[in-house]
């Protein structure tokens, strides 16, 4: 590996880097993975809106698709990414002293999670505390739900969920306070309201039974809502130029992602993203999709260099 340079490394080895491997090893390149083993949706049972993987545990469909990425020649390694720098092409170093060369660059590496510091949370977060009602809203249909307040975006949850039971508690916590307006307004939709801090997530035989305030009020749930901060890793590639920008809605800050264009493309030649690394919203079917769209765009600009070079 050390002594061999590939047509493209892809950093990171979930549904966004194995998609664009597999089209990139199915079109004859040599093409290598590097993977943390950290993906993001380690805690979910299952993935869903996936079509024709529906309910499919995270794991498992990371394992066919690494089958399926070594099946046309692909490789796969596991490894962290410790630098990256610009040479004739790309050199990557590894936490284990090796180094890999590539003529591109495709990075999936996601993002983490930044969850609120609410004892509990981290705990149960990918099962009953969730954040996402695409994701898991239908597991948790007709439960009494409870919504965290941590920004703006909490309210708009609120609202979504609502859809799903008609049972559910915004708990102001830490986030705006709703004018008399919204309480009415969401009041319609059956969403009741809880003022002052929450304390704990308070979870009996392993299951989420009530959200606890400081003033030592206990209200029963069976599920909590949060907002993450989505934050980009990126950091180890900011050697080349690439640095995670702020992404902004609505005057708040939402998380960091790597810019790039449609195709993928970033304000670095020959380096590409793909996934939740640029997209903070991408699910694991549009992260695949991402990942093919960034191969396609990748492959282009590696025939064009190829058919340039022809002596």
């Amino acid at each position: 590996m050390a002594d061999k340079k590939y047509d493209v490394i892809v950093v990171g080895g979930g549904a966004a880097g194995l998609s664009g491997a597999l089209a990139l090893a199915r079109f004859r390149r040599s093409v290598l993975v590097i993977d943390a083993g950290e993906p993001r949706n380690a805690p979910a049972g299952h993935i869903h809106n996936y079509l024709g993987r529906e309910g499919t545990p995270p794991g498992e469909l990371l394992a066919i698709g690494r089958g399926e990425v070594e099946s046309y020649g692909g490789e796969i390694v596991p490894g962290t990414v410790t630098s990256a720098r610009k040479t004739d092409g790309f050199q990557v170093e590894l936490a284990d002293g090796s180094a890999v060369h590539g003529r591109k660059l495709l990075i999936t590496t996601g993002l983490v999670d930044e969850l609120p510091d609410v004892p509990g949370v981290k705990e149960r977060f990918g099962r009953d505390v969730l954040h996402c009602p695409y994701c898991h809203g239908w597991e948790v249909r007709d439960q009494a739900i409870g919504v965290l307040g941590t920004n703006p975006f909490g309210l708009h949850q609120a609202k979504l969920f609502s859809q799903l039971s008609a049972d559910v508690t915004y708990f102001v916590h830490t986030g705006p306070v709703p004018d008399e307006g919204e309480r009415e307004q969401l009041g319609k939709r059956g969403i009741t309201f809880v003022d002052g801090e929450v304390a704990e997530i308070e979870v009996r035989d392993d299951r989420i039974t009530g959200v606890r305030l400081r003033s030592g009020e206990v209200v029963a749930r069976q599920a909590v809502v949060v907002s993450p901060r989505f934050t980009a890793r990126a950091d180890v590639f900011e050697s080349l130029g690439l640095k995670a920008v702020e992404l902004e809605m609505g005057g708040h800050v939402f998380g960091s992602h790597i810019p790039a264009d449609a195709s993928g493309a970033t304000s670095v030649p020959g380096v590409y993203v793909a996934g939740n690394v640029t997209d903070l919203k991408a699910q694991v079917i549009s992260s695949a999709a991402a990942g093919l769209n960034a191969a396609a765009m990748i492959n282009n600009e590696l025939v064009e260099e190829d058919v340039q070079n022809v002596r």
